[in-house]
């Protein structure tokens, strides 16, 4: 397995779908649940999620092929999606409490996507799918969706907990420290587009 990969996967993956920040907007949606239907909440929520994210890792590039989109143009694009993630990680406008009282299932919609599959971890994973060539190199990818994801169920089943031992400031820091390293992300990302196009024009 390549490990430098499998360790980029998962930092990169963290950062997008920030664990420790899904804790009080899951709390938030769940509310007026029981310990019990919250619990089942964030088994849906991450069903929802790894079905989204497997889809997008199979079918990815027959969707780029289709569409005649570059990895540059895809990284690119990614770069300004994780962009915008990254301002509302800083500026905590995550909008997730809003959006509580518009579906019925909140485990599917805004839960399960776009709050953990969203579209940042969507290109993320399409781009890391693009880089790997072998069988060590796709496992290291398939492992580092599993264990960010798992990361993030974990999250919710003991979100009462994760608050009370982190508290309240904790969280938004932690928050804020994700923000931050995303926005990273973001600009290497873009970076690496600009130096490809740049590099097939010459």
């Amino acid at each position: 397995m390549d490990l430098q990969l499998l360790a980029s996967v998962i930092v990169t993956l963290f950062v997008i779908m920030d664990p420790p920040g899904t804790v009080p907007i899951f709390m938030s949606l769940t509310a007026q649940m029981n310990a019990k239907e919250r619990n089942l909440s964030a088994l849906q929520a991450l069903v929802v999620a790894t079905g989204v994210i497997v889809t997008f890792a199979i079918f990815g590039q027959s969707i780029l092929n289709y569409m005649h989109i570059s990895l540059a143009a895809l990284q690119g694009a990614g770069g300004l999606l994780l962009v915008l993630i990254a301002l509302q990680l800083l500026t905590g406008s995550t909008g997730g409490e809003e959006s509580a009282a518009k579906y019925t299932n909140v485990a599917f919609v805004p839960l399960g996507t776009p709050l953990m599959a969203g579209p940042g971890a969507i290109v993320a994973v399409m781009v890391f799918v693009q880089r790997s060539s072998t069988v060590p190199q796709y496992l290291a990818v398939g492992v580092g969706i599993a264990v960010t994801l798992a990361s993030l169920y974990l999250a919710m089943r003991f979100a009462g907990l994760v608050q009370r031992a982190l508290g309240e400031n904790g969280v938004e820091l932690v928050t804020r420290i994700a923000g931050l390293l995303l926005s990273a992300i973001a600009v290497q990302m873009i970076a690496d587009a600009v130096h490809s196009f740049v590099k097939s024009w010459m």
